[in-house]
């Protein structure tokens, strides 16, 4: 298969309601809380677009694993044993279920799932900072600049989350877009983990606490304890009251999405469903120590009981920041050790934390049923260079890498394109991140080339790229 060439546009910069201004305006001080902002269920027919259709997709919900600070893939998923030294990894290879295919040694769990999993190993692009390439992993759209200070801005491309909840939001009164444990940043906060243009309404429920702690819990869903429901409720009819006082339908789009944000806000805080789903301390304590009683562990498993309940696309990511001069914490950027190697955190860190936890998420949705109707995603912004560098590491390689998928209709036990002898550039069936994207939309049933429209009602679709049919059953 080869991938037509892609499609570039820009976004110009909506010039947005001042949500600060309006939320006072609104009268949101009394509530104390970020659901209004975070969840709020958007004025879906102001300016909207229509697909050109949706299809019935396999998957119902995406597990989205983000593995930030860039995941080498000639270390973990395509290694080139016998390439010359100073390229094959320092591990070894051990053989998987599926006949022929070999990962790092590391990964002995791992292995034995790889029968569930299809490997994409062509992926290809040309961002080579984190924070741009990281937008483009996010998002399915490449940044205007390769530049580390790239910013978030309302002028960039939504998260697939907030894109999904604009064409398949879920039901029940259920956020269709949450995301944990961390807002993950290089220096300033990594673009594309919002809404961004689409508009606050689609902005995913972020959940910072640690669902690892023993008192994990949501107060974004707690009222006060000197406030009762009945209480907020006529809080709420004052609100409105002072809304139309104001006048503030005639500010913005934005501004008339706000009296939705405050509904469903206080749908949020009164669900049973919503407090089940998120009460970990429901799951088997065997369970949990199967997943690891680590934040990423417990994340994973918070994610499976939220896909369970029914939310559309979750966002885990493995770590807050890319990396650092750490063997027991951080993302997979381990080139910036001093006169050490990378070798040690990946065996001490990524690789068993990794095992720990990608192969029992599988296994569980599988148990459950649910594994034909969710798709695991694990990627991270880029690869790394097959080259290892004079501290004995490798550095930041975007021309290519893998992508993993796993269920929601991709094939399983699959490899999909192939890297050259030393892993340096795609050999065969090149993918770039916008067919990435053009293919998790169409496994969920949305047309890769639906529109969503900017502040002037101007069309952009939702992906450039193509969908790779030779990854789906």
């Amino acid at each position: 298969m080869t991938n037509n060439s892609l499609r570039r546009g820009t976004v110009p910069l909506p010039d947005l309601l001042n949500r600060r201004r309006a939320l006072s305006l609104g009268g949101a001080g009394f509530l104390g809380l970020s659901m209004p902002r975070l969840l709020a269920a958007a004025d879906r027919s102001a300016g909207s677009i229509p697909s050109r259709g949706r299809a019935a997709g396999p998957a119902k919900s995406v597990i989205f694993l983000y593995q930030f600070g860039g995941p080498s893939h000639v270390d973990t998923f395509d290694m080139k044993p016998d390439a010359p030294e100073g390229i094959r990894s320092h591990f070894g290879t051990i053989p998987t279920r599926v006949p022929g295919l070999r990962i790092c040694e590391h990964l002995p769990r791992t292995a034995e799932v790889m029968d569930k999993v299809c490997l994409i190993r062509s992926v290809s692009h040309t961002m080579k900072n984190h924070n741009s390439a990281s937008y483009y992993a996010l998002t399915g759209h490449e940044p205007p600049t390769d530049d580390i200070r790239l910013r978030d801005t309302i002028d960039l491309y939504p998260a697939y989350g907030s894109v999904a909840d604009r064409f398949v939001p879920s039901s029940g009164g259920l956020p269709s877009f949450v995301s944990f444990p961390h807002v993950i940043r290089d220096g300033s906060i990594t673009p594309g983990q919002r809404a961004s243009f689409l508009g606050a309404g689609h902005d995913p429920l972020v959940v910072a606490s640690d669902p690892n702690e023993p008192d994990f819990h949501l107060p974004e869903l707690t009222l006060p304890e000197t406030i009762t429901p009945d209480r907020m409720a006529d809080r709420r009819a004052m609100q409105s009251l002072i809304d139309r006082q104001l006048r503030m339908h005639e500010f913005s789009p934005q501004a008339r999405g706000l009296s939705a944000y405050y509904d469903k806000a206080l749908g949020l805080m009164q669900s049973s469903e919503i407090r089940r789903a998120f009460d970990l301390s429901d799951e088997p304590a065997a369970l949990r120590e199967r997943y690891g009683r680590t934040t990423y562990g417990q994340s994973c498993l918070l994610a499976r009981r939220l896909v369970e309940s029914g939310v559309r696309f979750v966002n885990v990511y493995f770590s807050p920041n890319i990396g650092g001069q750490s063997f027991s914490s951080g993302g997979w950027d381990t080139h910036g050790f001093n006169n050490t190697r990378q070798y040690p955190i990946l065996k001490s860190w990524q690789l068993p934390l990794t095992d720990h936890t990608l192969p029992v998420l599988l296994e569980d949705l599988e148990s459950r049923g649910l594994l034909d109707s969710t798709l695991v995603v694990w990627m991270g912004e880029f690869g790394r260079t097959p080259k290892i560098n004079d501290n004995i590491s490798r550095d930041h390689w975007p021309h290519c890498y893998t992508v993993l998928f796993a269920g929601g209709g991709a094939k399983r036990g699959y490899q999909f394109g192939a890297s050259d002898e030393s892993g340096a550039y795609p050999e065969l069936d090149k993918v770039r991140p916008d067919d990435v994207a053009a293919t998790m939309f169409a496994l969920l049933g949305i047309d890769p080339h639906a529109q969503i429209p900017d502040r002037l009602k101007r069309p952009h679709a939702i992906s450039s790229g193509q969908v790779i049919e030779g990854v789906m059953a």
